[in-house]
């Protein structure tokens, strides 16, 4: 079997690494940037750190920020429309998941116009030229979307989010500034910071794991349960968040590259129905889909386990080694103060069915370890609930 790995070109890590853009962009060639963003990060002056950077060096840019936290197709379709009115010839995007989502979709888009209808690009879209040159620079410590090869759209009409996975999206410089993410607010700093944990969790999980991605994942998984904390209730804590940064980085060079599972196939739709942060979506039901798929893959529960600085883990039984791995996911989210059941986040019991169809139609559920249902999922619900 041949094992596939894409990651990015080139990355930079570091607070203040921000300040190599100017460089990076000369040696490119390029001319002109669509800087893509948020109004939360304008309005908070964190896109501003990195609009410095270029006005500084005489960088022309113009900026889009029409973006939702869950980014939609309509998001998507008017940031075309602002890159070819920009003449731009490259994108920055400064943001978490939903601005650099966005910017890919858009590059994929305006160099693949025979993909126009967005919906056409769910699951594995068969396109054939690179996307628009896009330099990420991630603000929050949980999606890895600077690395990865996926990007995640929600078609409002249908009330679904589209998994879009392409080779062709992935930015071709990222840049992992800590300093960008120091005036994330507790609450998005923990649920970022436990997404960037089911995303180690699930690639150490997911049926394609294999030597490469095991590394990424274990790495991840004991940075992040020590430097969550840290990072959630000492914020400028120039250790934790850069710890955080890198962890986040390293989860997203892992499942990038074997998928993921169906703690993310029942958040998606979290996010469609109720626009819940996907984060949190994930940090709820991780350990409910953890108890469901240990049957499958019980032996890795002790390296969890283990990467979460449970003592004496490479000693327990299997059975301990379950309990003990979900015990830890638990008490993190617990500790950075994420709820613990659906109906605490909003979620409607009338709609788990729906929610449960949804979930097993998402593109990560086919790597999922364990085989799974329709009606498995529903009682994985309902079990959270």
């Amino acid at each position: 079997m041949a094992h596939r790995i894409i990651l990015n070109e080139t990355s930079y890590f570091g607070p203040g690494s921000r300040s190599v853009l100017p460089a990076e962009i000369a040696r490119r060639g390029f001319k002109k940037a669509l800087l893509v963003t948020d109004k939360e990060l304008i309005k908070f002056g964190v896109a501003a750190k990195v609009i410095a950077v270029l006005t500084q060096a005489g960088v022309p840019h113009v900026i889009y920020d029409d973006i939702k936290q869950n980014p939609t197709i309509a998001n998507v379709t008017q940031g075309i429309a602002a890159f070819k009115a920009s003449g731009a010839d490259f994108m920055i995007a400064v943001g978490g998941g939903s601005a650099i989502d966005t910017a890919k979709a858009i590059g994929i888009v305006v160099n693949n116009p025979e993909f126009a209808d967005i919906t056409k690009l769910e699951g594995v879209a068969p396109t054939k030229h690179r996307s628009v040159p896009v330099i990420a620079l991630p603000t929050t410590a949980g999606t890895a979307a600077e690395v990865t090869i996926n990007y995640v759209i929600t078609d409002e009409q249908a009330v679904k989010k589209m998994v879009c996975v392409d080779p062709n999206d992935i930015p071709v410089l990222a840049i992992i500034d800590a300093e960008l993410m120091t005036s994330m607010p507790k609450g998005l700093t923990a649920a970022t910071g436990m997404d960037a944990l089911t995303h180690a969790i699930e690639c150490y999980l997911t049926r394609a794991a294999w030597t490469m991605s095991d590394m990424f994942a274990l790495q991840a998984i004991a940075m992040i349960a020590k430097h969550l904390p840290e990072a959630v209730s000492h914020p400028h804590s120039t250790e934790a968040r850069n710890g955080m940064a890198e962890a986040q980085y390293i989860a997203g060079m892992g499942f990038s590259n074997v998928g993921l599972g169906i703690v993310h196939s029942m958040a998606h739709p979290l996010g469609a129905f109720y626009d819940t942060p996907h984060g949190i979506a994930n940090a709820v039901l991780l350990p409910y889909v953890m108890e469901y798929n240990a049957p499958a893959c019980a032996p890795r529960y002790r390296d969890i386990a283990r990467a979460m600085g449970v003592t004496g883990a490479e000693v327990l039984s299997e059975g301990a080694g379950v309990t003990l791995a979900i015990a830890a996911v638990k008490a993190l989210s617990k500790r950075v103060g994420i709820p613990e059941q659906l109906r605490e986040i909003g979620v409607k019991e009338v709609d788990l069915a729906k929610l449960a169809v949804a979930a097993f139609g998402d593109v990560c559920t086919g790597g999922n370890p364990r085989t799974t249902s329709v009606e498995d999922i529903l009682g994985i619900y309902r079990k959270a609930f």
